[in-house]
């Protein structure tokens, strides 16, 4: 079952930080199998007073996947520039 990471990132502190990591993300994720879906493209809000500035969705087959991806050295070599250059939400769902 595939599984969705959302992601919500609320302001980037930091854009030049920032840029290492969106040019380092793709390739970690990728060797997981996963794929983005959207990736920063414009957002609407419909109902509610949610109102992402910037939204990531990524798609993995598995779970497994996923958390391979989530606990990979890659990963978590340039994470922390993702944590200190932005203010950030993610969360990770199971599909259909």
């Amino acid at each position: 079952m595939a599984v969705y990471v959302i992601a919500d990132l609320q302001e980037i502190l930091d854009p030049a930080d920032y840029t290492g990591y969106r040019e380092q993300a793709p390739a970690t994720i990728a060797a997981h199998g996963g794929r983005y879906l959207a990736r920063g493209g414009a957002t609407e809000s419909l109902e509610g007073d949610w109102l992402p500035a910037r939204t990531v969705i990524l798609e993995f087959p598995t779970k497994a996947q996923f958390q391979a991806w989530w606990d990979s050295p890659e990963y978590q070599a340039i994470r922390p520039i993702r944590e200190r250059s932005t203010r950030s939400r993610l969360l990770v769902t199971e599909g259909l």
